[in-house]
């Protein structure tokens, strides 16, 4: 192999569409822009969602809901990730440093989903009824 004789792969390029080139071209004349219209013109086109003056689909539909600019600090660990962490106690810290949540969560919440079988003590840690009732019937204790 010579680096003079280098090419790409078959079909990795292709020629580039050259609009407005003569009638042989096949995109001579009107250059694939159709007859007459703002679409047609240079620099004429309108923003996205235009619907050319009618009410726009984004503004006929009623506005539902919100979210929550709070959520982004709440977090929650399941009953099945406190299992597999093995610690004796918990508190928001262990978690973050385990990465089961985010470095800037600030509300943590445990939930039940999984099995937990070692006695686990939650400190500054909230859990659901269901969550609770597990951590309990393990020995633990929800702080």
């Amino acid at each position: 192999m010579e680096l003079n004789g280098i090419k790409p792969a078959a079909g990795a390029k292709h020629a580039k569409r050259r609009v407005g080139r003569g009638i042989g071209s096949g995109l001579g004349k009107t250059a694939g822009r159709g007859h007459k219209g703002q679409k047609s013109r240079a620099g004429g086109f309108h923003k996205v969602g235009f619907e050319g003056g009618q009410m726009p689909l984004q503004r006929r539909l009623p506005k539902r809901g919100f979210k929550s600019h709070l959520l982004k600090y709440n977090a929650e660990v399941t009953l099945a990730s406190l299992e597999q962490l093995g610690l004796a106690e918990v508190d928001v810290l262990a978690l973050k440093q385990a990465g089961l949540v985010g470095q800037i969560a600030k509300v943590v919440k445990v939930i039940k989903s999984g099995e937990l079988t070692k006695a686990v003590k939650l400190t500054g840690i909230g859990a659901t009824a269901g969550a609770k009732a597990a951590i309990e019937a393990a020995g633990g204790s929800v702080a």
